[in-house]
């Protein structure tokens, strides 16, 4: 058989199967898919006023990837996927963990959470045939469930006041367990990303006062500055790639500017002492402790292997104090082998969003890009199954080229 012959079936198939997806796909099925990935990324650990055993809220956490893998499968019969650089690179991370978690001292559970996040991806590789839509599918589903998750946090505070804010005076979700900084971590990416769909006329004024108004007040109350900044700097980027082309970008970003100069002065104080959350300003400098748990890993000696490829995906603690940085709990879990993939994958989607046309997508992504970064240095899991991959796989979707037959 001739290489055109092979190439011409090839893209016959391909037709065929795209065709089969755009008949017996519908995008509710897609916004479950994305729902029952979220949910399996809500770890079960915390306070909740429901009568949920911890065992049964974490088969129900664990399972939902099996959900959304088998409904990703009916959605995309034939297995029908797109070649994108993000995903290749996230699938050779994945692999190469799986690799060496077959020599971890701790082999059931780095197996457990790799096998888990190569899962993860295999569902993202499924839903490829939607990447690069026009009508940004995969970011309103990610919307909709952020939606869902803060509704849930907002009933719970009305619900039991006394639970959801016993954190240290921290707002958390009391209905399903969830600490403060994954709140103000969906927080924060609803706004910045409301803001910069109206700022594009994408959705309507009204939408975006209600999304204002309910992500700044859980923002403030979650007493998140990680979230806090990130938010800010996400915005900073992204309104900076659309502001020649857009009229109302610039007057937004020239009151931004005026109001936040004018907040910082006139509430200097009381915004000092929101940061410092009661902490001293050597604490705030050590970043609550977590400089002192950094130098302790890099301070480690471990065979000059592991110092390679790591020592298998772990828990993201170190001897039992919890890392709460990316780059250091990837140093330790997959060497510097890793810490090069993800910042790989970074520039992979800044290079992507720089060298697209000025539009919505651009600065959408731009936005979840920079923010994910921003949280990255006092935030764990830019690369593993968590919501910050989430956010990332809608970022590249966003900047994935259009396809010239989309699945509907």
């Amino acid at each position: 058989m001739s290489p055109a012959a092979g190439g011409s079936r090839l893209l016959r198939r391909e037709r065929e199967v795209g065709a089969q997806i755009e008949l017996s796909a519908i995008p509710r099925r897609i916004v479950v898919v994305w729902a029952a990935l979220f949910l399996n990324v809500l770890a079960f650990g915390g306070t909740t006023i429901l009568p949920i055993p911890r065992p049964v809220g974490q088969m129900i956490t664990q399972g939902a990837l099996v959900l959304a893998l088998v409904l990703a499968l009916t959605v995309n019969p034939g297995g029908l996927v797109r070649m994108n650089p993000f995903l290749i690179l996230m699938t050779i991370l994945t692999v190469v963990a799986l690799m060496v978690s077959l020599h971890s001292a701790f082999f059931l559970g780095s197996l457990f959470r790799s096998s888990r996040q190569f899962g993860f991806v295999l569902v993202l590789w499924l839903l490829t045939p939607w990447w690069g839509r026009r009508d940004m599918l995969l970011l309103r589903c990610h919307r909709r469930v952020l939606w869902a998750i803060l509704g849930s946090v907002v009933a719970g505070m009305a619900v039991a006041p006394g639970t959801a804010f016993a954190f240290e005076g921290r707002l958390s979700g009391v209905l399903w367990p969830i600490p403060p900084t994954q709140v103000a971590h969906y927080a924060g990416v609803l706004l910045g990303t409301s803001v910069i769909l109206w700022s594009c006329r994408v959705i309507s004024g009204r939408h975006t006062l209600v999304a204002l108004a309910v992500t700044s007040v859980l923002l403030v109350l979650t007493h998140t500055r990680t979230a806090l900044l990130g938010t800010a700097l996400g915005l900073l980027i992204a309104g900076a790639s659309l502001y020649l082309g857009r009229v109302r970008v610039r007057r937004v970003s020239a009151i931004g500017v005026v109001s936040a100069i004018g907040l910082a002065t006139l509430f200097a104080s009381e915004l000092t002492t929101w940061m410092l959350r009661g902490q001293t300003t050597e604490e705030a400098g050590q970043l609550t402790g977590r400089t002192k748990v950094w130098t302790r890993v890099f301070e480690y000696d471990r065979p000059r292997l592991q110092d390679l490829f790591g020592s298998g995906l772990s828990n993201q603690s170190f001897d039992g104090l919890p890392i709460d940085s990316n780059w250091v709990a990837t140093y330790l879990d997959q060497g510097w082998f890793g810490v090069v993939m993800q910042v790989s994958v970074v520039l992979v989607l800044l290079g992507a969003a720089f060298t697209r046309e000025r539009s919505p997508q651009r600065g959408v992504a731009l936005f979840l890009v920079a923010y994910c970064i921003g949280a990255s240095f006092t935030e764990t899991g830019l690369a593993g199954a968590t919501p910050y991959l989430l956010d990332l796989a809608v970022a590249a979707a966003l900047l994935a080229p259009e396809m010239h037959r989309r699945a509907s």
